[in-house]
């Protein structure tokens, strides 16, 4: 007997998805609703933009697991910063499904030297591609956001709630606000167009196929690749900042497990963390890694440099209690099998 079928008992329910108590009369059941939103993603054309990056290959692999026919465009056929690489695009790949995964991003010291640069880039992709999903009749819009987006002084950990109490940490402001304006607009979109989209904010990610540029990468590959080169030509490690800020990071192939999920069983306005649960200070890292190089050398602090948002680490529990999400890779692991990639693929 379906729940709809049971018009004559008063039914207390029911989220989507989950094994939910319900109340039927007097007695009390257990009951799994599968939801009604789930797409079978086998048989969906899904357009992963940034397909080609380190997240972004990551996903691809996941669906392509999944038998789905991913399309991948590259920068080079399809300028997703105008509306005329955009339309093309899906002229081309018409897709069922998009996952946007493409920015323009870096560290502390490429969002200081690109502000506006990494504001007008960030905010005309997310902009476009999902008004031109909204007029191609998409099925599903994935937006993928930034831990960037929250404010500076966030309580920790960072709820969802939060998100718009406060400034965020000034050098990743830009940034951080040119991805947050896709969740205003996916929550906009759905509002007047009834336009099916989902916002996610990973937090900092790491793993194989980073990118190890020192110009470019975030912390985890820098401090790989700073500490690899000091102990190759036995010279000290300088790091920037004091070491106290923290941070939360979540293995590549988890998050990518994430999105997929996402993507398959989630289906809400509200914007969504993914990550770990494990915070770490700077202090703690550095020495992490070189505890598996055996780096015996020195390691220098740059006080006259900054140390970025004082702290990061998010609640997580709404991606697991929403669409089953939890990291698997613990992260000593995860570092392992980074430094592993790194160094045999650097040369």
């Amino acid at each position: 007997m379906t729940t709809k079928e049971k018009t004559d008992k008063t039914v207390k329910t029911v989220k989507t998805g989950k094994i939910e108590n319900m109340a039927i009369g007097n007695d009390t059941i257990a009951e799994y609703v599968p939801p009604s939103y789930v797409p079978n993603l086998k048989y969906r054309k899904i357009t992963v933009t940034g397909g080609a990056g380190f997240l972004g290959s990551h996903v691809v692999e996941r669906l392509e697991d999944k038998g789905v026919d991913v399309f991948v465009p590259r920068s080079k056929d399809y300028d997703l910063r105008t509306m005329e690489g955009v339309k093309k695009l899906y002229k081309d790949a018409k897709p069922d499904i998009v996952i946007h995964l493409a920015a323009v991003v870096g560290g502390i010291g490429a969002n200081r030297e690109n502000p506006g640069k990494f504001f007008y880039d960030n905010l005309m992709m997310g902009t476009q591609m999902m008004e031109e999903g909204r007029k191609n009749n998409l099925e599903k819009y994935v937006a993928v956001g930034t831990v960037c987006a929250y404010p500076k002084f966030t309580p920790v950990p960072f709820k969802e709630d939060d998100l718009w109490n406060g400034y965020p940490e000034e050098t990743n402001a830009p940034y951080g606000l040119a991805k947050k304006m896709g969740l205003v607009q996916s929550q906009a979109y759905r509002q007047q167009y009834g336009f099916k989209s989902i916002y996610l904010i990973p937090v900092n990610l790491f793993g194989r196929k980073d990118n190890f540029n020192p110009n470019s990468s975030h912390v985890i590959p820098a401090m790989i690749k700073k500490v690899s080169d000091a102990k190759r030509t036995g010279t000290d490690v300088t790091v920037w900042g004091d070491g106290s800020a923290s941070r939360e990071f979540l293995y590549v192939d988890d998050a990518a497990e994430g999105i997929v999920l996402a993507t398959e069983r989630y289906d809400k306005v509200e914007p969504i963390n993914l990550g770990s649960g494990m915070e770490i200070n700077m202090k703690d890292l550095v020495n992490t890694i070189a505890d598996i190089y055996d780096f015996k050398g020195k390691i220098e602090w740059d006080k006259t440099k900054p140390n970025g948002q004082p702290r990061r680490c998010l609640d997580v529990s709404k991606a697991y209690d929403q669409f089953g999400f939890k990291a698997k890779t613990p992260f000593r692991e995860g570092l392992e099998k980074t430094i592993k990639w790194y160094e045999d693929n650097k040369k």
